[in-house]
């Protein structure tokens, strides 16, 4: 990680977990990394939201989310292809 990264970043090994193992975009991983730091690692796996998993989407739901996060290219993509964009942005 970045000198300018580290002093953003709260808690450095899970930060670096999300980013590694599960692929989250560094925004995600950062605000995660963060918030366990200041509310402990056992709060956030409680807190998830209500939506299902971006697998159980249709395809148009999938576009109509990209299209709300102006994701550029969504139209031409594949479901695979939408849920890694969904996912990193």
């Amino acid at each position: 990680m970045a000198e300018e990264d580290r002093q953003t970043v709260k808690d450095d090994d899970l930060y670096e977990k999300l980013r590694e193992d599960q692929g989250y975009s560094k925004e995600k991983a950062a605000r995660i990394a963060n918030s366990a730091a200041k509310e402990g690692r056992s709060a956030q796996g409680k807190k998830g939201g209500n939506q299902p998993q971006y697998e159980d989407w249709t395809v148009e739901e999938l576009k109509d989310r990209a299209k709300e996060l102006d994701i550029t290219g969504y139209s031409d993509m594949n479901k695979d292809d939408l849920i890694d964009a969904l996912r990193s942005h």
